[in-house]
This record gives structure tokens, C-alpha cells and sequence, in this order.
């Protein structure tokens, strides 16, 4: 056998041994609901995170600077990077632990959403599609919690089909692009350093004349807009830019020309696997205050958990987090092997959108008017949970992507 031969049966073997390493340590984390790497998370979030009046930062949207900070200190943002890039070149399993830690100790489902949003979506674009000028440029200033990131497909006219988008990058004679449109519901976007643009380099093409660039906010014709009201996640910078003759170089452009597509829909299967891990965190937090009220609160000379109908609302609430649970680390399992992420990615933010909401109903109605008025905090666990119907495509359409993978449609 010769060098090159041994040297390339030893890189298979190696690439072998690291993907049953990771199955193997998804596979625990899957099956521990203690795991250490996630009560040690929770433990950190509980103590170090969470604004002070809560209910009033949600009424006014403000967003926790400093506790994202402190999770960038913390080296949370550096989870998913590998460590040539200045990241910590974590797992998937001690993403996801870390992510849903996060989300049962820190009760600020905006901040949680923000950090998991960054990491899996911007932050994953950059590591996967950049070269290596581009990395060096944006990621020091979104590991260190300086700097923020917009993925920006989204249109006014453009949601569930993305590749109808308006916006235009037209390629000048100088190698420039002059880019036009308008996205909007964009996480950061108000604040946003950086976006991550969409657009069309050839109109005429479709999906496959899709680009990616590279836009820094500070460029003339940038427009961002103002922080938009929405139902829930108030704690979250969410809104619009808009693109007026943006003059982008050449060396803006993410990959190539008409590679957006792939891009994207590469960078939306990595983050419906691992977006919803920190509201996994916050079912089970939300379970766990549903149960002690319900053994704390009497009616009829003995707790309300001695009902059956309160029993078995806890009941439906603990099934429904242990299943999403298993989702969501099975997708993770077929991010490793390669085979089925769409799918797996799929199932698991159906399921997980449409529990949120059942769970954050019953756990308003163990708590009576309680949970109905702000200031107890059950109601905006519902109000936080709708956004997940929405964000990383709507339940429907995942819907109809499941049902093409089974043949159906």
C-alpha cells in the first residue's frame, strides 16, 4: 500500500472515530435530563442573568446589553467556532446543553433567543461561507459581544418563499455591486453591525441568480429602521433595513454569485436544529414553576396538583418537553451524519413551536388569573412562544417540507 494510501485510510478512520464520538455524547445528553454541562449552564444563567423588572424591560423592549456581555465574557458566543477562528470548536452536544441551560436558568426568553439566533445563523454563515479575510474582519467583533449580526432574506412581499425577494445587486463595470431593497423582521436589525444580505445578481435566473453579501451598516444608503412592537420576545432587537444604492465591493460578496441559495438553505436547516434549544431550557423551567405552584396552592383543603385535571395538564406539559427534547437531539445527530437534516430539523421545530404554546396554556390555567396578569410572568411564556410558529419558516410550510420527504406531496 502506498503513503498516500495509508495517509488517506487513516483520515477516514479518524473522521470515523469523531463522528461516533459526537453520536456517542449526543446520545448521552439526550438521555440526561441532568447532564452537568447543563445544570452548570442554568446554574451560571440563574445567577448571573436576567434584568431586574423584567416585566417592565419586556413593556418597553430593552434589550439586556450587559447579560449578553457577560455571556460573550463567558465564551458562549464562541461555542460553535472552530478554534483556528478564534472559537471554542464546542461539540453539538455541549452547544445544545449549553444552550438549553441557558434557557431554564435565565427567564429573559429575548436574550436566549438573541444568543442562540447569532450563533446558529450569522455566526454559522460566516465560519461555513466566508473566506478567511472576511472571518478575520467580522468574527472577532461578534465573539466578543462588540458587534451584531442580521441574516436578512426576508422581505416585506418575500416570507415563506424566500426566493421571491425584490432586492438587487447589480454588478457594475468596476467589479462593484449597487444594491437595492428593502428586508424586513430582521432580529438585530436595528442594531445590526453586520448583515447578511440576499439579493438578486440575476433576476432572470430565480433562486439560482440568488447572492450573499457581506454589508457593513456604516456603508452610505443603509438605512435601519426602528425597533417594531411584536407580541412577544420583546427583549429581542427586531426590524427592517432598507438598501438605497448601496455601492458593495467586490470582495462583500459571501462565496459566490449565485450561491445564495444553497447558502441559506444550508445555514436554515443548522438553525432549526439547534434555535429552539434555549426554549427546550425554558419548557422545562416553565414545568417546574407550574409544579411547585400546583403543590403550594390550595383549593378545597388540599393542594390543586391532587386534581386529576391539574395532574394530568403537568403531565401533558412534562410529555411534551421530553419529546421535543428527543427532536431536537435527533437532529443534531443527523447534522453529524449528514443524512436526513432537513427532515429531522423539520420535526423537531414543528413540534417544539406547536408545544410551546400548549404548555405555556396549560401552565396559565394551573395558575388561574395569575396567570393571565403581567406581573407574575406566566403570560408572556405564551406571548414568547407564538414567534416560534413564525421564525425559521412557519409550522405550515415545515409541514409541507416533511410531506415531501414522504412522498406525499
Amino acid at each position: 500500500m502506498s503513503t498516500t494510501e495509508d495517509a488517506s485510510s487513516c483520515e477516514r478512520r479518524r473522521i470515523v472515530t469523531e463522528t461516533d464520538a459526537e453520536l456517542l455524547a449526543l446520545a448521552r445528553a439526550m438521555t440526561d435530563l441532568d447532564h452537568p454541562l447543563k445544570r452548570e449552564a442554568a446554574d451560571w444563567a440563574a445567577a448571573e442573568l436576567g434584568q431586574a423588572d423584567l416585566v417592565d424591560a419586556d413593556h418597553r423592549s430593552v434589550f439586556a446589553i450587559d447579560d449578553w456581555r457577560r455571556c460573550a465574557d463567558r465564551g458562549i458566543h464562541r461555542l460553535m467556532v472552530p478554534e483556528e477562528h478564534g472559537g471554542l470548536g464546542a461539540d453539538r452536544a455541549t452547544t445544545l446543553l449549553t444552550l438549553e441551560g441557558l434557557g431554564y436558568g435565565c427567564n429573559d426568553n429575548g436574550l436566549t433567543f438573541a444568543l442562540a439566533s447569532q450563533i446558529v445563523s450569522s455566526q454559522v454563515t460566516l465560519v461555513r461561507f466566508a473566506t478567511d479575510e472576511q472571518r478575520e474582519r467580522w468574527l472577532p467583533g461578534l465573539l466578543d459581544g462588540s458587534m451584531f449580526a442580521a441574516l436578512a432574506m426576508t422581505e416585506p412581499g418575500s416570507g415563506s418563499d424566500a426566493f421571491s425577494l425584490q432586492a438587487t445587486a447589480a454588478k457594475q463595470a468596476d467589479g462593484t455591486y449597487l444594491l437595492n431593497g428593502h428586508k424586513a423582521y430582521l432580529t438585530f436589525g436595528p442594531v445590526a453591525d453586520l448583515c447578511i444580505a440576499f439579493a438578486s445578481t440575476r433576476p432572470e435566473a430565480g433562486s439560482w441568480g440568488v447572492s450573499a453579501f457581506l454589508v457593513p451598516m456604516d456603508l452610505p444608503g443603509v438605512v435601519q429602521g426602528p425597533l417594531r412592537e411584536k407580541m412577544g420576545m420583546r427583549t429581542t432587537p427586531f426590524g427592517d433595513i432598507e438598501f438605497r444604492d448601496v455601492v458593495l465591493p467586490a470582495d462583500a460578496l459571501l462565496s459566490r454569485e449565485g450561491a445564495g441559495a444553497s447558502i441559506f438553505s444550508a445555514v436554515l436547516d443548522i438553525e432549526r436544529a439547534y434555535v429552539f434549544a434555549p426554549q427546550i431550557g425554558a419548557m422545562e423551567r416553565q414545568l417546574h414553576d407550574a409544579t411547585a405552584y400546583a403543590l403550594e396552592r390550595e383549593q378545597g383543603g388540599q393542594p390543586i396538583a391532587r386534581y386529576q385535571a391539574v395532574s394530568h395538564r403537568l403531565v401533558a406539559m412534562k410529555e411534551r418537553h421530553e419529546h421535543c427534547r428527543l427532536l431536537l437531539y435527533r437532529a443534531a445527530m443527523a447534522d453529524v451524519t449528514g443524512r436526513g437534516m432537513s427532515l429531522a430539523a423539520s420535526l423537531a421545530k414543528i413540534a417544539t413551536a406547536d408545544a410551546g404554546i400548549a404548555s405555556s396554556i396549560d401552565a396559565a390555567l394551573l395558575h388561574g388569573a395569575k396567570g393571565y396578569v403581567s406581573e407574575f410572568e406566566v403570560e408572556r411564556q405564551l406571548r414568547d412562544a407564538v414567534g416560534g410558529l413564525v421564525y425559521s419558516g412557519t409550522t405550515d410550510v415545515l409541514r409541507n417540507i416533511v410531506a415531501r420527504h414522504l412522498g406525499v406531496v
